[in-house]
């Protein structure tokens, strides 16, 4: 993926060819690029900060899915189409979502500048939404001495605390010879362990690392294959397999494995199912999740600046999803788990997302999904020297 320079040429890189997210390959080419006339600065520094539409859209459809998803969860009922559909989309939306997010931390060095977006964007968000998700709770679910803990995330709060851990230990996977299989021995040990317990949802940790470890390996041009006209053909019938697979087993088949929170023997399945499974859900994920990317825009669309505004869908939606619970509308308009119903549930949670990822809620989240907080570091003296390059906001 990157092309180091030589010796000669690290004397003259420009401030600009440090850029976190181009890497080491933009500041090859700035500097074996010849001389620019005097406009070529003014046109590369915009070209540098420019987001890439493609996966503005990969995040803006993958956040669609998983509150799609979450709103189905206590309607479907004994429909087992609903349930086929439900165990389709999870089967990727959430390692694709991981898998992206790996790509983008991948040139994390836990350098100091990179340590206080971690704090702010990652750590401080797990301590709000997990304190507030728990009084919610508390005060509208009608359960008084439920707990206010940092340890148990609560809902979906458990992905800022897999993606804190995650990102710390990425220089060690980027260090590793061979860091996808010890990452999937990882996860197949983890669904066989019971007691490694619920602190932190470790169990999701680490039986979703090799998601995220595969996005850290992976490169420009692997997105780039999966975008060719072959693969979206192929994704064709992928889908349609897949379909036809989870209608025959969604009877008999436990929703747990999808969502990696339990080893096998707590879901009551022998020991060494935990093994098989994570390695054939893993290669699913991957099939599926190759397919979804294959027919996500390149181009910019109309939810493409939605994109930057999925940490607020993500993490609002599920009060949406769970006030519905708390205020009894589930049990109160059975009509809901019908095919009309779920229709309409599906819109609905859509549009909802949709919304929580606009610029205006960005905005007004910004206290607690992106605060200012340089209150609370300290300044470092060669902060003046590398701030150009280390300020650009990962994306």
């Amino acid at each position: 993926m990157f092309s180091a320079p030589s010796r000669t040429q690290r004397t003259a890189l420009p401030p600009e060819a440090l850029d976190p997210e181009s890497g080491p390959r933009s500041a090859a080419a700035a500097v074996t690029t010849p001389p620019a006339p005097a406009p070529a600065p003014r046109d590369s520094a915009p070209a540098a900060k420019r987001r890439d539409p493609y996966f503005d859209n990969v995040k803006y459809l993958a956040i669609v899915l998983v509150a799609v998803a979450h709103s189905w969860e206590p309607l479907m009922g004994d429909s087992r189409a609903a349930r086929a559909l439900y165990m389709v989309i999870y089967t990727f939306h959430m390692p694709a979502f991981i898998l992206v997010s790996g790509y983008f931390s991948r040139s994390f060095d836990a350098s100091p500048a990179r340590m206080k977006r971690l704090v702010t964007g990652v750590a401080v968000p797990y301590v709000v939404f997990e304190t507030a998700y728990s009084l919610f709770r508390r005060y509208a679910g009608g359960e008084p001495d439920a707990p206010v803990t940092l340890l148990d995330p609560l809902f979906l709060t458990w992905f800022l605390a897999a993606l804190l851990i995650w990102r710390l230990t990425t220089p060690l996977w980027r260090t590793l010879r061979h860091p996808l299989p010890v990452a999937l021995a990882m996860a197949a040990l983890a669904s066989v362990c019971p007691g490694i317990g619920d602190d932190l949802d470790l169990q999701r940790v680490l039986q979703f690392l090799p998601f995220f470890v595969l996005g850290v390996l992976a490169r420009p041009e692997h997105f780039a294959w999966v975008r060719r006209r072959e693969v979206r053909l192929l994704s064709l019938p992928l889908f349609a397999g897949a379909l036809v697979c989870a209608y025959a087993v969604a009877p008999h088949m436990r929703l747990d494995w999808f969502y990696r929170s339990d080893s096998a023997q707590e879901i009551g399945a022998p020991w060494w199912s935990g093994v098989m499974m994570t390695l054939l859900m893993f290669g699913c994920a991957i099939l599926l999740t190759a397919g979804f990317l294959s027919w996500v825009p390149s181009r910019t669309t109309w939810f493409t600046a939605l994109g930057a505004g999925t940490i607020c869908g993500y993490l609002l939606h599920g009060f949406l999803i769970r006030g519905a619970e708390y205020a009894g509308l589930i049990d109160e308009n059975a009509w809901l788990s019908s095919p009309a119903g779920l229709v309409l549930v599906t819109v609905t949670a859509a549009a909802a997302v949709t919304l929580l990822c606009t610029p205006p809620v960005r905005r007004v989240m910004r206290f607690a999904t992106e605060p200012d907080m340089s209150w609370a570091f300290r300044r470092s003296p060669a902060a003046p020297a590398t701030g150009a390059a280390e300020g650009t906001p990962a994306r």
